[in-house]
């Protein structure tokens, strides 16, 4: 079940609220409803792997108690949260990446000439990558004493299992929401505002992300594209992510405001960054922070000199990429960021500039369209023919084949100018710390337009086949 689907609007989403709503807001009762609603939502995809999900909760619910009650910061405390790491390491490499490892462990038997590794292979559960690593965080915060252990079982399962941000994000942390399972406020305002931000993310995802992914699906399809096929697709590929990632965050946020949670915020307009570093600030950055806090700092992060401040950056985007999917196109593309990351540093690159400088935007956003490439294409060598095709200058305008196999182009390249001028086009105004969305409070001409349009993006899903959010498989 996906958000943008009629199964989610029409059946799921009225019956929780009524539920959830008619519940008196009494002791836990509404958390118990949030998560009974969030396991039948992830059971409607498999019920057997909620059984895992559930035994991860479980598991971390008691590691989590047992830190607690070792003395704060001894070697017992430390044994407990190495070996609640280890559970969760375990679990998620088990199931995201054996195959990877055996199969590259095949490729190289097999160019020794000896004999094949037989596997079974393993289904990836989904959202497993975010739970976690939310798991990871709660046992770590109590083991720093960053946050109580809590002893309401009810409470940490609602959290791991809040069904708005549990198949693609954002990365939450139990310290940020612990006070909110407690008491939170619920008030027509407040689910007004939800339902505004709940509305917007779906006219992301299925008006401009859904309609430009023709573009970017057909381009690395080609067996032998054009420049201008390739960079066109890239193009495409570089708006369609961003308008189907940060429409599913801003769903995910309307949800919980409807029901009285108030989330962390995931991106803040990253296409205006004028560096790589400030790109990170701003994409996806739940897990900028979470990378930055339990993987860079515990590394060692700037503390022990350059060349380990080098080191730790390298591998905190080498292992951010492998987070993102078991394959070395993921490994290459954090370790592109990394890279240049590491060259930010080396020539003191400020990580937010106080001004807009046009040839610093236009590089770095080249350097990220260059790093979708690995992102999105289906293998390296896939990669390097996109790569090739488009610095080759091979061609003269788009090829017959790509052209002829998108429907009504000239439209869907119009909406990707608009999706790229919408995302792009305030560079030359610094934003605050975190950018109102569109159709924020204080906008209420804005909301007024949301409904009509949000109208007419259900009568286009209606027309669409079934498309998932792109950071599902993640």
């Amino acid at each position: 079940m996906v958000f943008s689907s009629h199964v989610f609007l029409f059946l799921f989403l009225p019956l929780f609220l009524a539920v959830y709503y008619l519940v008196p807001n009494r002791g836990r009762a509404r958390n118990l409803v949030v998560l009974a609603g969030s396991y039948t939502f992830y059971a409607w995809w498999r019920v057997d792997f909620l059984l895992l999900f559930a035994a991860v909760t479980v598991w971390n619910y008691f590691v989590g108690l047992a830190i607690a009650r070792a003395p704060r910061g001894s070697r017992e405390a430390r044994r407990r949260l190495v070996a609640g790491v280890a559970g969760n390491l375990l679990t998620l490499c088990y199931f995201k990446y054996a195959n990877f490892g055996i199969s590259s462990l095949n490729d190289v038997l097999g160019a020794a000439g000896a004999g094949q590794v037989s596997w079974l292979h393993v289904i990836l559960p989904i959202g497993i990558s975010f739970y976690v690593f939310e798991s990871i965080s709660y046992i770590a915060d109590v083991y720093r004493g960053d946050t109580e252990a809590t002893h309401h079982p009810v409470d940490f399962a609602t959290f791991v299992a809040l069904f708005p941000h549990l198949i693609a994000g954002p990365v939450f942390r139990y310290k940020d929401l612990a006070d909110q399972f407690v008491h939170r406020e619920h008030s027509w305002q407040k689910f007004g505002e939800g339902s505004v931000r709940f509305m917007q993310g779906f006219i992301k995802k299925v008006l401009i992300a859904d309609s430009i992914a023709p573009l970017a699906n057909s381009a690395f399809e080609l067996a032998h594209p054009h420049t201008a096929d390739a960079w066109l697709g890239v193009l495409a590929y570089t708006a369609q992510l961003y308008f189907d990632f940060s429409g599913y965050s801003d769903m995910a946020i309307g949800l919980g405001l409807m029901m009285g949670f108030r989330f962390v915020e995931n991106f803040n307009q990253p296409y205006i960054s004028q560096s790589i570093t400030e790109f990170w600030r701003r994409w996806h950055m739940s897990l900028s922070a979470w990378l930055r806090d339990y993987l860079y700092i515990a590394l060692g992060g700037n503390r022990k000199g350059t060349l380990t401040t080098y080191r730790n950056l390298m591998l905190t985007m080498l292992l951010g990429g492998l987070w993102h999917g078991a394959s070395w196109n993921f490994l290459l593309w954090g370790g592109w960021h990394g890279l240049v990351l590491c060259v930010e540093r080396v020539f003191g690159v400020a990580p937010s500039a106080t001004r807009f400088r046009p040839h610093r935007w236009a590089l770095t956003l080249l350097l990220v369209m260059l790093g979708w490439v690995m992102f999105r294409a289906g293998s390296v060598v896939n990669a390097l023919h996109l790569y090739r095709a488009m610095f080759d200058f091979h061609g003269s305008g788009l090829s017959d084949v790509y052209a002829g196999s998108i429907t009504s182009l000239e439209v869907v390249t119009l909406l990707l100018a608009i999706a790229v001028a919408a995302a792009t086009g305030a560079a030359s105004l610094r934003s605050p710390a975190v950018s109102p969305p569109l159709f924020a409070r204080g906008h209420l001409a804005a909301q007024w337009m949301v409904w009509p349009v949000f109208l007419l993006a259900i009568l286009k899903l209606s027309a669409q086949s079934y498309s998932p959010f792109l950071y599902f498989q993640f």
